[in-house]
């Protein structure tokens, strides 16, 4: 089995522009709030602000976590938003999603391509949910068809996307719910040298790091933060974020990491977990 693919253009610049939403939690009803943040109102915040900018993309990564009711309802709420962009948009799995509804988000328009090739790059979207728990773990399915992809094209950089953190970011009670089976991950990324770049959600918050040649890169959530470098739960006061990830034909990868600026979406202090 091979994963679905999408052929996608290289810019005049000779790069990929990509964006990157994660963790946007959405809910069937508007109004509901996560631990004090309606996810809605700050999702559609961040969407102002991308908006407003000047940062160029032509495709939208999104990683994970899309809803936190996995109802049917807020996956078409999220697609009808994310249409908002007028720009291509590709989906992965989080632990609070279900799949079977997110079938929903395809019939809105939402991409379930999970191979995009350009010119000189391959994205590689991977599917790290395991339904009901909120650890990660690739499938021997899913790990074979890694392996077809990047052995289909040698040639081109990669970027793999995927929910769960592959490395340990540093918060004791985030990295006990990472990729399990990440050392079947690395053993197989290890033949492929021209792996560039690995960006994931889950864990709310910016995290860049170099690791064996490879790009880890996180991205915060359109809603709630988690504080860094934490043993246990805590929530942040930094913004709903999203990311612009440029990737050159020489196989850098460029990023720039953008909050909203206005202090608009403040969780709830007394929060305990969720």
């Amino acid at each position: 089995m091979a994963l679905t693919k999408l052929n996608i253009t290289t810019a005049e610049d000779g790069c990929v522009h990509l964006l990157q939403v994660t963790d946007t939690h959405l809910f069937a009803d508007e109004q509901t709030g996560l631990l004090g943040v309606n996810t809605n109102a700050s999702f559609q915040a961040v969407l102002n602000d991308i908006k407003n900018d000047n940062i160029r993309f032509d495709y939208i990564l999104a990683t994970g976590d899309l809803s936190q009711d996995h109802s049917k309802a807020s996956y078409q709420r999220f697609a009808e938003n994310i249409a908002q962009l007028q720009r291509p948009c590709v989906w992965l799995p989080g632990n609070h999603d279900m799949q079977a509804n997110m079938q929903t988000l395809e019939q809105h328009g939402v991409l379930g391509a999970k191979q995009l090739i350009s010119e000189h790059w391959q994205v590689l979207m991977l599917d790290t949910q395991v339904e009901g728990s909120p650890h990660g773990m690739m499938s021997q399915q899913q790990i074979d068809e890694l392996k077809q992809a990047l052995s289909e094209y040698p040639d081109k950089h990669v970027l793999i996307a995927m929910h769960h953190q592959a490395i340990p970011v540093g918060s004791k009670w985030l990295d006990q719910h990472n990729l399990k089976n990440a050392s079947q991950f690395f053993e197989v990324i290890a033949d492929f040298p021209n792996v560039r770049g690995v960006v994931f959600g889950h864990v709310h918050q910016n995290y860049e790091f170099q690791f064996d040649g490879v790009a880890f890169i996180a991205t915060p959530s359109t809603c709630i933060q988690f504080l860094p470098l934490s043993a246990n739960f805590a929530l942040d006061h930094q913004q709903p974020g999203w990311r612009y990830l440029q990737l050159t034909p020489e196989g850098r990868i460029a990023t720039r990491l953008r909050r909203l600026s206005e202090r608009s979406f403040l969780p709830d202090p007394k929060s305990k977990g969720y």
